[in-house]
C-alpha cells in the first residue's frame, strides 16, 4: 500500500470544469472518481480569477455539494484561489481575465473565505500589487496559506511577501512572457529564494524535461513539489473543452491549446502521469517522487492521505 497522491492544483477534470457556475453534483463526482482513477484520493478544487460576486457563487455551490456527498468531500479537501490579485501584465497574466484583477482586498478575501465555508487553504498572489505584505500577513494568520505566482515581482517585492509569510511559488517557470531578460527576471528570482517550496508541473509542455530538471535540482531537498493544474479535460479524450470563459481545444498529443493556435494553454496531465515523468526525467526513485506528490505536499496542509494499492 502506498499514499494516495494530492494535487493542490485541479481547475477541473474529466469533463467538469470547476470555473463553471452551477456545476452540478453529478459532474463533481464525476471528476472525483476520474481523480481517483488516476490515484487522486485528495485535491484542491482551483478557483481562478474572475468577479468577486461569480467566486463567491461558484465556492458556496461546490460547499452546498461537499456538504451533500461524503465522497466528495472526503477528496474535495479544500481550494486554492488562484487570483483576481495577479499581475495584469501580458504574458504575467496567462488566461486569466484582466478585467476582474485587483489589489489584494481582505474584505474580500473574508467574504470568498465564508462563501467557501472556512476552507480557501491557499491563495496565490502577486506580491509587487500595492497592500500585498499586509494582506498576506492578515491572510496567513487565519491559516491560510500564500503563494507567489503569475508575478513580475522585484527582489525586494519577494523579500517583503516571504517576510509577511508567503511559503510557495505557484507553478514556478510557467506565467511568464516567451521572452525575458536572461538574468534579470522573476523566475530566476524566485528561483533563488530557498525559502520558497516550488509547485512544477511536469508534463514535458509547460517545462521541458530538462527545464524541469535543472529548476527541480536547483532548489533545496523537499522544496521542489509537483501539481498538475490540470483542466477539464484531463482524464477525458480528446475534443474542445472549457476554463471558465475560454474554450480549449485537446488532440491526440493531449497538449491544451486554444482552438486555430499551436502553442499549449492548459494542462491536461493527471497526477500518476507527472509522477511517471518524474521518474523518467529526473531520475527519482518511484518512492521518492511519489512522496513529493503527496505526503511531503499534504503535511504542509495538514491533510491526511489514504493508503491505496501500490
Amino acid at each position: 500500500m502506498v499514499a494516495s497522491l494530492f494535487d493542490i492544483q485541479v481547475n477541473g477534470f474529466a469533463g467538469t470544469d470547476f470555473q463553471q457556475l452551477g456545476v452540478t453534483s453529478q459532474k463533481l463526482r464525476c471528476a472525483v472518481e476520474g481523480l481517483a482513477a488516476h490515484q487522486t484520493h485528495r485535491f484542491f478544487a482551483t478557483l481562478i480569477t474572475d468577479s468577486l460576486d461569480s467566486l463567491c457563487e461558484k465556492f458556496s455551490n461546490l460547499e452546498f455539494l461537499r456538504g451533500d456527498d461524503t465522497a466528495i468531500s472526503d477528496a474535495l479537501c479544500g481550494y486554492h484561489l488562484e487570483g483576481p490579485w495577479l499581475s495584469q501584465e501580458p504574458g504575467y497574466r496567462g488566461a486569466h481575465d484582466s478585467r476582474h484583477m485587483t489589489a489584494p482586498d481582505l474584505r474580500a478575501f473574508e467574504r470568498l473565505q465564508s462563501a467557501a465555508g472556512g476552507n480557501i487553504r491557499l491563495v496565490t498572489l502577486a506580491p509587487e500589487l500595492p497592500g500585498s505584505p499586509e494582506f498576506i500577513r492578515a491572510v496567513v494568520a487565519t491559516g491560510t496559506m500564500v503563494s507567489l505566482g503569475h508575478t513580475n515581482a522585484s527582489d525586494a517585492e519577494i523579500e517583503a511577501a516571504i517576510e509577511a509569510g508567503a511559503r510557495f511559488c505557484t507553478h514556478l517557470g510557467n506565467a511568464v512572457p516567451l521572452e525575458l531578460h536572461r538574468h534579470d527576471n522573476v523566475v530566476q528570482r524566485l528561483l533563488a529564494r530557498d525559502e520558497l517550496t516550488a509547485f512544477l508541473i511536469p508534463d514535458g509542455n509547460h517545462l521541458p524535461p530538462g527545464v524541469l530538471k535543472n529548476l527541480f535540482r536547483a532548489k533545496p531537498a523537499g522544496k521542489a513539489l509537483f501539481t498538475t493544474d490540470c483542466m477539464a479535460a484531463a482524464g477525458a479524450a480528446a475534443g474542445q473543452y472549457t476554463l471558465g470563459s475560454l474554450t480549449m481545444e485537446v488532440g491526440e498529443d493531449r497538449i491544451v491549446r486554444m482552438p486555430g493556435q499551436r502553442n499549449f494553454a492548459g494542462s491536461a496531465l493527471c497526477a500518476d502521469e507527472g509522477l511517471a515523468n518524474a521518474v523518467k526525467w529526473l531520475g527519482l526513485d518511484t518512492g521518492e517522487a511519489r512522496n513529493l506528490f503527496s505526503t511531503a505536499i499534504a503535511d504542509l496542509f495538514g491533510v491526511e492521505l489514504p493508503l491505496i494499492p501500490a
